[in-house]
């Protein structure tokens, strides 16, 4: 079984890596939606994940959207509304979103969400409407 958190190498293992990480324990920075924690992001892609995820805090997020990636967004804590291609969604812990590449999304409240994006999301795929 392969391991790895924040801080630790990884370990071998037949199956593939297995990450293991803890809040307070990432890289914590400011994102376009808001402070996000990156709990599988760029500086694991040697380890070829599928996906990566960020825990982000809402905070005056911008319309964007992106190209070659899908993103989830499910709420854990708080609640208010996604913006999908000018459409108000509302949402609350519990809520999760699906938005297909090109869909110009955005949010507005105050809420804690685990944002999942299939491939990653590299830095050549965001724009802004």
């Amino acid at each position: 079984m392969e391991a790895t958190s924040a801080s630790a190498s990884p370990i071998p293992t037949s199956t593939g890596p297995l990450l293991v990480r803890h809040q307070g324990h990432t890289p914590r920075e400011r994102s376009t939606c808001g402070w996000r924690d990156r709990l599988i992001s760029r500086e694991d892609a040697a380890l070829s994940p599928a996906a990566w995820a960020h825990a982000v805090d809402i905070d005056g997020a911008k319309l964007h959207y992106h190209k070659r990636s899908t993103e989830l967004y499910y709420v854990l804590e708080g609640s208010g509304s996604v913006l999908l291609d000018g459409v108000e969604q509302e949402v609350h812990a519990g809520s999760l979103v699906h938005i297909p590449p090109g869909v110009v999304h955005g949010a507005r409240g105050r809420m804690r969400v685990l944002v999942v994006g299939i491939p990653d999301i590299a830095e050549d795929d965001y724009f802004e409407p």
